[in-house]
């Protein structure tokens, strides 16, 4: 059965005219793009959309991050979306990503990893209403 999830392309990927490379990935892999939008997102979408994570230390960093520059938000579609989505991804910090990985092939930091993806249904559901509504 389908699933959805987000993947948010970072401002260091879309600076970096790293978009086309980064969704190729997905889509050969068979997932199917059902919305797709370039935007800089605003302050305050950015806390809700890191709200998780509003009483850790690097809160802050994250927002000014994200807020820095344009980002391509998409909702992809495929079997098992959320678990598939995050092992191409690959870990948080690029460094300890796997090998042709998305971070680790273009990550930079822990911040400027390169892209976001939802961990779960439930966060899927709660971060694709504050980018698209």
């Amino acid at each position: 059965m389908a699933e959805q999830t987000l993947i948010v392309l970072k401002p260091d990927s879309v600076k970096r005219n790293l978009v086309g490379e980064i969704l190729r990935r997905f889509e050969e892999k068979g997932f199917v793009i059902k919305k797709l939008k370039m935007f800089t997102i605003s302050r305050s979408e950015a806390e809700q959309f890191y709200s998780i994570h509003r009483e850790k230390s690097f809160f802050n960093e994250l927002v000014t991050f994200i807020t820095s520059g344009q980002i391509v938000a998409a909702v992809i579609e495929g079997s098992d979306a959320v678990n598939k989505v995050r092992a191409i991804i690959g870990a948080t910090k690029p460094s300890e990503a796997a090998p042709g990985t998305v971070r680790r092939d273009f990550g930079t930091s822990l911040t400027q990893n390169a892209i976001h993806a939802s961990d779960s249904v439930e966060s899927f559901i709660k971060e694709s209403k504050v980018i698209f509504g």
